[in-house]
């Protein structure tokens, strides 16, 4: 068993970004909630630390990020910045556009299911 840092102060803050998703954030988010993929949990918009990650499931140590337009430029450095240190922590990223989670649904739930068959065979 493991403990991720938690910062409780983030979470009203987490509760505003679920409340303010991006499309694909609500889109994944519905195929994601409930165990409905492979019947793993994952919780959406989770503080870790001193940040707050898209989608994470404590069980496969995975955060899935959803990127919007805005993570260009700056905001790029600093979110590989912050994947390094989550990273740090054991834990592992997969990271999608909103426009792919969009458009190619099925690309990004393959991808992600990869990654499951993955982490049941090491």
């Amino acid at each position: 068993m493991y403990h991720l840092p938690y910062n409780k102060d983030r979470k009203a803050f987490a509760r505003y970004l679920r409340n303010h998703s991006t499309l694909g954030e609500v889109l994944l988010w519905q195929r994601l909630r409930a165990g409905r993929l492979r019947g793993y949990t994952f919780n959406r918009q989770k503080p870790i630390a001193t940040y707050i990650v898209d989608f994470y499931c404590k069980t496969l140590r995975l955060v899935i990020e959803v990127d919007g337009g805005y993570h260009e430029g700056d905001q790029k450095l600093l979110d590989r910045e912050r994947q390094s240190v989550l990273e740090d922590l054991g834990l592992r990223f997969l990271r999608f556009s909103d426009e792919e989670v969009q458009k190619d649904m099925d690309v990004v739930l393959r991808r992600i299911e990869a990654f499951i068959e993955g982490c049941q065979f090491s």
